[in-house]
């Protein structure tokens, strides 16, 4: 993908490949860096005491959309004869109720071919991107219904850092509620429900919106797609830009739980619609409208979120704070530690 040029060593051992509860740590007791933004100061702390870095009146937005189990198996059929025995999909972007972009890991499939994945459920490729990887499919069933077969034959995606078949519920937040991400809004699943409820003690507004993530490795390093390419559908209530209004004119910050929360929340700024689909690309020359600090995971070298989080603190100062985090020992990737940037 192209990302990025921010490049460095990355230890293997510093790859978290598993979830915290199985190191022996509470989701909400991983490690996090406090970041900030103006000097570039750093300090180290645990995550459970992030209320003590918030003050009464800031506003934390939480992405809710829940993770599907996005790769599935199937065989792959043409002119009701079989073609391929056992074919990988991996759903990308659920395009509506029942039609699909998919990642289909194979050379063999051809417009027109059916993907049977169980006795009662098939998908029909309908569209071939000339110039993406990617393939377009409708389903046999829809809405709740397709979710719930999906979530029946499904696994997780996982990447490979990840060297064990951790379950689904290990890839979600404790407040997902809307199925459509085919990976982890990660940057929320060190939230407790004991962290939520002592932030709301001390006064710090908590509100969620939705931003259903897409696949974001197409299996080819080769393929070098753009982060424009990336398109998200996200939902925001009226109520949510209410919130940000009030805590903005009271002084108070509007810290985005994930770089999703961000690209939603940057995105219905620019076009004043609460839903729709944003291939919306954050980077040092984008001037942040709607978010004033983000708590975030750590990103791998090259990675757009890089990018993103340059938006909020100048480049040099965030790669200081990186190469402290590695001399620190933080994990990375979505079972790691978390970043607190204000």
């Amino acid at each position: 993908m192209v990302s990025t040029a921010f490049d460095f060593y990355l230890p293997s051992k510093l790859n978290a490949s598993h979830p915290p509860e199985r190191r022996g740590v509470r989701r909400d007791h991983v490690k996090m860096m406090v970041l900030d933004k103006k000097t570039g100061s750093v300090s180290h702390d645990q995550f459970f005491r992030l209320g003590d870095y918030l003050k009464q009146g800031d506003l934390v937005v939480m992405n809710n959309s829940r993770t599907v189990p996005a790769i599935l198996q199937a065989s792959l059929l043409r002119d009701s004869k079989l073609v391929q025995q056992r074919v990988e999909i991996r759903l990308a972007r659920r395009r509506n109720e029942e039609i699909w972009d998919v990642l289909i890991v194979t050379d063999e499939v051809r417009l027109g071919d059916i993907l049977q994945f169980s006795s009662d459920l098939t998908a029909v490729v309908i569209d071939m991107k000339a110039n993406s990887p990617l393939k377009t499919m409708i389903f046999s069933k829809k809405g709740t219904e397709l979710f719930n077969t999906i979530y029946a034959l499904g696994e997780p995606v996982r990447y490979e850092y990840i060297h064990d078949k951790w379950g689904l519920d290990y890839y979600q937040t404790v407040f997902a509620s809307h199925p459509g991400s085919v990976e982890m809004p990660s940057a929320g699943r060190a939230l407790s429900w004991e962290l939520l409820f002592n932030l709301q003690r001390k006064g710090i507004e908590l509100d969620f919106i939705q931003l259903h993530t897409g696949l974001s490795y197409l299996l080819d390093d080769e393929l070098e797609t753009s982060p424009t390419d990336n398109y998200e559908e996200y939902h925001l209530s009226e109520i949510t830009i209410e919130k940000i209004r009030k805590a903005k004119a009271a002084g108070g910050r509007v810290i985005a739980v994930g770089t999703t929360v961000v690209r939603a929340l940057e995105s219905a700024g620019i076009s004043g619609a609460l839903s729709g689909v944003t291939n919306l690309y954050i980077n040092q020359c984008f001037q942040l409208k709607m978010v004033d600090g983000i708590i975030t995971g750590f990103h791998e070298p090259k990675a757009s979120h890089l990018d993103m989080l340059t938006a909020f603190i100048p480049q040099e100062l965030l790669w200081s704070a990186y190469e402290e985090a590695i001399e620190q020992q933080y994990l990375w990737h979505e079972f790691g530690d978390m970043n607190l940037i204000l």
